[in-house]
């Protein structure tokens, strides 16, 4: 809609219904707004042709209004949330406008307002969201070379911050939250990869300011300072936070009273994936974008729907701390003889997390009342199967856990039993709670009685056999007669309606019981809205004990389903060790080997400070990928507090986990594949520490042989002598296992392949030393090459294998190709030359100099 349509100066030439519409359109210029007109909710102008194309739905035109026709599209009310659910899906919000005013009293258009927004970060609705899927909304904002994040899970209170240094953390950062919006400030530039991402939004810069920020969350929390949270030394973090809060309570237009806290995410709390690795391991999300054959695929038989969620937020940042990750060790253990029986009544619980934060909300529905009150009445049993668990873990999950009888007996009292989807239409207060609400009821629902006796009455006054007394919502009570009795009719009935065969009539009596009953039954749906609304004032005092309720039984969900998950896939439990290493017998990929038909081959990996690359050769398809990931993926397990897929795993501290696999074309961005390889290998090496998980597979094919030899080279060299990171290290470059006779703590191991009559068979296991061959030209056979080419490759490789051994017979100038750096590196020898002086040395030094420049020649 054109921005002057919705100024106010521009709204008199309106009709006074469109100057309403317009009034309210102008508050939310940037949303779609859903005008409840009647039984549905109107769009107009832009906003219809915009709903029309996202929707699916007609559009229309409604008259005119300063001249011109009006477009329209509207959705029934009883369908909107379908609708919602769908725009939210896409990145789209909505101000949602009701009628608040008396039809019977209004003069002009009734009152509306706009009583919700629904954003996609801000969703709480059942219907408009995935359940087993976190739905976060997150805040960015820059200030002197710092990013600053906050991000909250609405439908929890979940309310963290982060603050980074780098763009390239806060990247993925991002990839993490995957928030289903995005606020960020409109006078600050930010990348395309920012801007781009679905449900973007810009707020005012002013929604940032650092003060304003801490007096609205000192407010929010009830406390005097934000000491407490630990959030102070993250000022840019704050900044952030601040308008998130500001938007949040814009679009809710409710207290919030389930956001009781807000703390800082630190880097040294958990170990570090960057968005390649978490791309690459797979862990939530395949390589194709889908769920289906990731970790949390086969980790995830979580019973409700909040343990699911709480399982892959732990899969995103596994622990750095041991002594937290072995009690959920401990725990995991104890509950292998207990999870057959707490599984099933964990089902029956629900998500109760979303439930409590509706309340907190004033959004729950009548049937989140019933699922609440299911969930308190488990908690006694539930409880007392908890009671002979003993780790420390656990009991304190049995301490959140206490049933909560005054609680339940009121939801017994006030909800019936199955109650209807909303309040809108009543039924929903149970007989007995309130003596008012009875009284009412009985009186509407007494009707059937007498309108029976009515009916005997008036035949026998009337004489007319086929009378009858009946009711419909648009002409009321009635009493009906055929149209050949109408010389029977008395004269004190008053015609009401005409039909083909019959005629209705009304008497003063069923007039003036008709106005008593519809009065009655009026009368008890507001009383019954009156008390469903006090319900929420009245479990107000239970919130804070409900939220910790939620939050231990989806801790418990995920103990125990790692519990189910260890004895049903042959799981062991990890050894956590100070001392650095990775010590795995028997190996095994935890999505590979559920995927395949035949046996998973295991296969050992040790890593230690004598031992910290492993330099890994063998053919394509023989497992390298596999093996390293899987070892990735072990680490992530044990750290995360899950058993692992193995026979043994003692494991030391790991600080952060690189994965250099594979590379795509960045096109979006401008980079080919051999740059976005360079750029992930670039990350590694400027952030790997000795504690430090490294997995390096394939490091310089992008390029010409040369180049890419030397660039794998001198990276190897790198993570090995100057790192010291535990490293897998996956190539064809057979000249590299050479290092492992140069490099202390470097081994060569391989995965064996055998050949026979010109078939290869993949034996997928390890062993120690380097592989003989590569095997490509058996596995492009296998690929389905066609068998012409697959000769006259064998015949060049003979050729090339010729004239490399004739040119070592009798060395030649090597061909020259083009070089990937403009200046080739001086030689170390010629450094030292430049620099000697020879009169300064003894001959003892002048012998040692000679061996040292052997070495390097």
């Amino acid at each position: 809609m054109p921005s002057e349509i919705y100024a106010g100066q521009a709204a008199s030439p309106h009709t006074p219904m469109m100057q309403q519409y317009l009034g309210l359109k102008s508050q939310h210029p940037d949303i779609l707004l859903f005008y409840r007109m009647g039984d549905f909710y109107e769009l107009f102008y832009d906003d219809a042709k915009k709903a029309a194309a996202l929707l699916d739905i007609s559009l229309t035109k409604r008259g005119q209004s300063a001249g011109q026709p009006i477009p329209m599209a509207g959705v029934p009310h009883h369908a909107v949330e379908g609708y919602l659910a769908k725009l939210v899906q896409l990145g789209e919000s909505a101000a949602i406008c009701e009628q608040i005013g008396d039809p019977a009293t209004s003069k002009g258009p009734v009152e509306r307002k706009v009583v919700r927004i629904v954003t996609p970060g801000t969703v709480t609705d059942e219907a408009l969201l995935q359940e087993r899927q976190d739905n976060l909304i997150a805040t960015v904002y820059q200030h002197k070379q710092q990013y600053g994040v906050a991000w909250l899970d609405l439908g929890s209170g979940r309310f963290l911050t982060n603050q980074v240094g780098h763009i390239d953390d806060l990247l993925a950062l991002l990839q993490r939250l995957s928030p289903a919006e995005l606020l960020y400030s409109e006078d600050q530039p930010w990348p395309d990869t920012v801007l781009q991402r679905k449900g973007t939004r810009r707020r005012p810069e002013w929604e940032f300011d650092l003060q304003s920020a801490q007096r609205l969350l000192t407010q929010q929390f009830g406390t005097r300072d934000l000491t407490s949270f630990g959030v102070e030394e993250a000022p840019v973090a704050l900044m952030a936070a601040g308008c998130l809060m500001t938007y949040v309570k814009d679009t809710q237009r409710s207290q919030l009273p389930h956001i009781r806290g807000i703390a800082l995410e630190r880097h040294q709390d958990s170990i570090i994936l960057d968005a390649a690795t978490r791309r690459n391991l797979e862990l939530t999300l395949s390589l194709s974008g889908q769920t289906e054959h990731t970790l949390a695929a086969v980790l995830d038989r979580c019973q409700t729907a909040m343990g699911s969620r709480l399982l892959k937020r732990w899969i995103h940042a596994p622990l750095r701390d041991q002594a937290r990750v072995r009690a959920r060790h401990q725990a995991v253990a104890e509950l292998q003889s207990y999870y057959g029986e707490l599984q099933p009544q964990l089902k029956q619980i629900g998500d109760l997390e979303r439930i409590v934060a509706r309340l907190a909300l004033r959004s729950a529905r009548p049937r989140d009342f019933a699922r609440l009150r299911s969930a308190l009445q488990l908690l006694p049993e539930f409880s007392q199967s908890l009671q002979p668990l003993s780790s420390a873990l656990l009991g304190q999950i049995k301490l959140a856990t206490v049933p909560q009888p005054e609680l339940c007996a009121l939801l017994e009292r006030a909800i019936v039993d199955n109650p209807p989807v909303l309040i809108r239409d009543g039924g929903v207060i149970a007989d007995g709670y309130h003596a008012e609400l009875d009284q009412w009821r009985a009186l509407a629902t007494g009707a059937t009685d007498y309108l029976e006796q009515l009916e005997l009455r008036e035949r026998e006054r009337t004489g007319i056999a086929s009378l009858k007394v009946g009711y419909n919502k648009i002409h009321g009570y009635y009493i009906e007669t055929g149209r050949s009795a109408s010389d029977q009719v008395p004269a004190d009935y008053q015609r009401r309606q005409t039909l083909k065969n019959n005629e209705r009539y009304i008497i003063p009596e069923l007039k003036e019981y008709e106005d008593k009953v519809l009065g009655s039954q009026s009368k008890a749906l507001a009383l019954e809205k009156q008390l469903y609304e006090q319900l929420f004032d009245q479990t107000a005092a239970y919130l804070d004990d409900l939220q910790n309720l939620a939050q231990a039984i989806a801790e418990l969900d995920v103990l125990a389903n790692f519990a189910e998950r260890a004895q049903q896939l042959n799981y062991c439990q990890p050894t956590l060790s100070t001392e650095p290493g990775i010590a795995i017998e028997a190996g095994r990929h935890p999505v590979v080997e559920q995927v395949m038909t035949e046996p998973f081959i295991a296969n050992p990996l040790q890593l230690s400070p004598e031992r910290r690359m492993l330099m890994i050769t063998g053919p394509n398809m023989g497992g390298k990928s596999t093996y390293m990931r899987q070892t990735a993926l072990i680490v992530l397990m044990a750290y995360i507090g899950c058993f692992v897929p193995a026979q043994s795993a003692s494991l030391g501290p790991v600080d952060r986990i690189f994965t250099r696999v594979g590379a795509s074309d960045d096109l979006a961005s401008g980079r080919s594949t051999f740059m976005v390889e360079m750029t992930e290998t670039a990350t590694i090496l400027h952030h790997a520490t000795a504690q430090s998980l490294v997995l390096m597979d394939e490091i310089g094919r992008g390029t010409s042989t040369y180049d890419g030899l030397s660039l794998a080279w001198a990276c190897a060299e790198y993570l090995a002598q100057q790192l010291k990171a535990m490293t897998l290290f996956a190539t064809h470059y057979f000249e590299l296992t050479e290092l492992a006779g140069q490099l202390p703590g470097l081994a060569n191991i391989h995965l064996d392949a055998v050949e026979h009559d010109e078939h290869i068979v993949f034996m997928h296991q390890v062993q120690d030393g380097a592989a003989s061959k590569s095997y490509g030209l058996q596995v492009a056979q296998l690929a389905g090459v066609p068998r012409v080419v697959i000769q006259k490759a064998k015949q060049k490789l003979q050729q090339l294998e010729q004239q490399s051994a004739s040119s070592a017979a009798s060395p030649q100038p090597a061909p020259v190709q083009q070089a990937l750096f403009s200046e080739p590196e001086p030689h170390p020898l010629l450094e030292q030359l430049e620099k000697l002086d020879p009169d300064q040395l003894s001959a003892r030094q002048a012998l040692d100099l000679l061996y040292r420049w052997k070495s390097l020649v």
